[in-house]
């Protein structure tokens, strides 16, 4: 059991200032364990809408919510769309009798009405399954390995663990996918992510895609946007100013979870990670994850010009430019790719961000540097 209390604190405060609270993450990666360590402390309400009971319990919401004080957990909303417009009156009550935290495991933007029916009545919590701050520093490489869903990263023994994420990743497509009201074929979507995962870390390609799949672009532009949209993929925005230079402008893609990429691209052990030609993606994907736990991704983008010059990480931190290179070689170097980062974008501090211990100066303005040791750092900017 590891104890998320930053969120807790996090979440506690949104409920001070807010009617409601949106707790909002991939499925299995800990919002329910958070909500009933929360509901322990005070008067709570609790209603499970992936049971049955649960939903019928709320079939009429304002007989249901309407008398309740404290706090009122709805887990699993988007499974009743329709309690989002029942919510915004019981929210502008005066004297708010009742808090209302509501668990989602898909964007808002997927949800019809759901950003219009509580707009100014809600904050915004987004968890993601366990990052570094939350673990050992020893066990670093075993977060890389089995990705940071609570139960793939406790699990007792490798396999166990694989086969959790492989059980996972049908569940999703068999059953979650279809209770979002979307009508996709799971083999279908399997296909796409599976080729999203051999495309990791790469600028997205729809036309590629379509092609190799024999759908339109317009399809498998709606795939991305439904696996973004339940905390599955990132997409990172690319940046592009005047320079003069043709820049990319299409986002870079990634499976945000290394541990399900692993199991997508079925990578059981260390030694099978360590040969695959992903290694680098992998590393490069999972430090990203790292890094923007820390970040947050609002002010996040890739960068890259049509002549070759690229950068991972582009961060806009309190108006100063920060640039990051993810590199897997063992004694990174200056390259000439982040000279023209730095001139270009005017980069106030890069680093290069690799899986070694050291942190050592190999340029003015560039720093090879760990993980862990990165993340401490930016965690002191973004305050």
């Amino acid at each position: 059991m590891i104890h998320r209390s930053h969120f807790l604190k996090i979440i506690r405060s949104v409920l001070a200032h807010n009617p409601i609270c949106a707790l909002l993450g991939p499925r299995q990666c800990g919002k329910t364990t958070l909500a009933r360590q929360l509901a322990k402390r005070k008067s709570s309400h609790y209603f499970d809408l992936e049971t049955a009971i649960g939903r019928a319990r709320l079939a009429n919401p304002d007989l249901t919510l309407g008398p309740l004080k404290g706090l009122v957990i709805i887990d699993e909303i988007q499974r009743q769309p329709e309690l989002f417009t029942a919510l915004r009156p019981l929210a502008d009550r005066p004297r708010t009798p009742a808090k209302f935290l509501i668990l989602g495991s898909a964007a808002p933007s997927l949800i019809r009405g759901a950003s219009e029916s509580l707009a100014g009545r809600v904050g915004f919590v987004d968890l993601s399954p366990f990052d570094l701050s939350e673990i050992d520093a020893p066990k670093e490489q075993t977060l890389w390995r089995r990705g940071g869903f609570p139960r793939s990263f406790l699990a007792r023994s490798e396999a166990l663990s694989f086969n959790w994420r492989q059980d996972f990743i049908r569940t999703f497509l068999e059953h979650d996918i279809p209770q979002l009201g979307i009508r996709i074929p799971a083999d279908t979507l399997r296909r796409f992510w599976l080729m999203i995962a051999h495309y990791h870390a790469q600028i997205w390609n729809g036309a590629e895609l379509a092609r190799a799949l024999g759908t339109s672009e317009h399809s498998v532009r709606n795939y991305l946007d439904l696996l973004t949209g339940t905390f599955l993929l990132r997409q990172l925005p690319p940046w592009f100013e005047n320079l003069g230079k043709r820049q990319n402008k299409a986002p870079k893609v990634y499976v945000r979870d290394s541990g399900l990429l692993h199991a997508l691209l079925s990578l059981q052990s260390q030694t099978d990670l360590d040969g695959h030609p992903k290694y680098g993606a992998s590393w490069e994907g999972f430090a990203l994850e790292q890094v923007l736990s820390v970040t947050g991704a609002a002010q996040a983008f890739c960068w890259g010009t049509h002549a070759g010059a690229e950068l991972d990480l582009l961060l806009f931190i309190r108006g100063k430019r920060y640039g990051i290179e993810f590199k897997t070689t063992a004694a990174p170097e200056m390259t000439k790719s982040l000279h023209i980062a730095l001139a270009d974008l005017k980069l106030d501090q890069a680093w290069i961000v690799y899986p070694g211990a050291e942190s050592y100066r190999i340029h003015e303005r560039v720093e090879a540097i760990s993980l862990q040791a990165i993340v401490k750092s930016l965690t002191r900017f973004a305050r």
